[in-house]
């Protein structure tokens, strides 16, 4: 797996409809696309919903879904960006790198790019990491070192220099859409 400067990996899964299906981008600070992987639809069937009971979604979600896509990609992003805070755990034990849950906010613009606020919960910050936006609500994983928060979120406003952040959770959400139709 090769490691690529300058690149954020976006992953979703998503359980909707009674089907589970996941999806990893790649992509450079300028939003081009690097690597992208995904999975098809998987639909428990009904004995598997028995055996595996409340088990089931997680292990759908985190251990057959997020470790393939994540054993799958061929580059390697600086940091994992994923839109469902319960999967950040996971995340990070699978992929030993950096990863932060990413989500937008109704709050005002704050008074400069790179302005970082604890968000009042443990590992929760806001950041503004563009001059006009709201700023983007960020979680890390339990654990994570306050220089690690500054590094990591010094990437992100670096990034969205050149490109929306939150876009390629909408890129993926259309080549789900895009793959169902075929």
């Amino acid at each position: 797996m090769a490691v690529s400067n300058g690149s954020l990996g976006y992953i979703v899964v998503d359980g909707a409809e009674g089907f589970f299906r996941g999806a990893s981008l790649v992509v450079d600070f300028r939003g081009i696309p690097m690597d992208f992987r995904y999975t098809d639809p998987i639909k428990p069937t009904r004995l598997e919903k028995i055996l595996y009971g409340s088990a089931l979604e997680v292990y759908l979600r985190e251990e057959l879904i997020l470790e393939s896509l994540i054993g799958a990609i061929e580059v390697k992003p600086m940091i994992w960006v994923c839109r469902e805070a319960d999967l950040l755990s996971s995340l990070k034990a699978i992929t030993k790198g950096k990863v932060l849950f990413l989500a937008p906010s109704n709050r005002s613009p704050m008074d400069a790019v790179g302005n970082l606020e604890n968000a009042g919960e443990s590992g929760v910050y806001m950041i503004q990491a563009d001059s006009v936006s709201a700023p983007l609500r960020v979680a890390f994983p339990e654990a994570t070192r306050e220089d690690e928060v500054k590094q990591t979120t010094g990437v992100l406003v670096e990034a969205a220099k050149t490109m929306e952040l939150l876009e390629p959770f909408g890129r993926i959400q259309k080549a789900f859409s895009s793959l169902g139709e075929e």
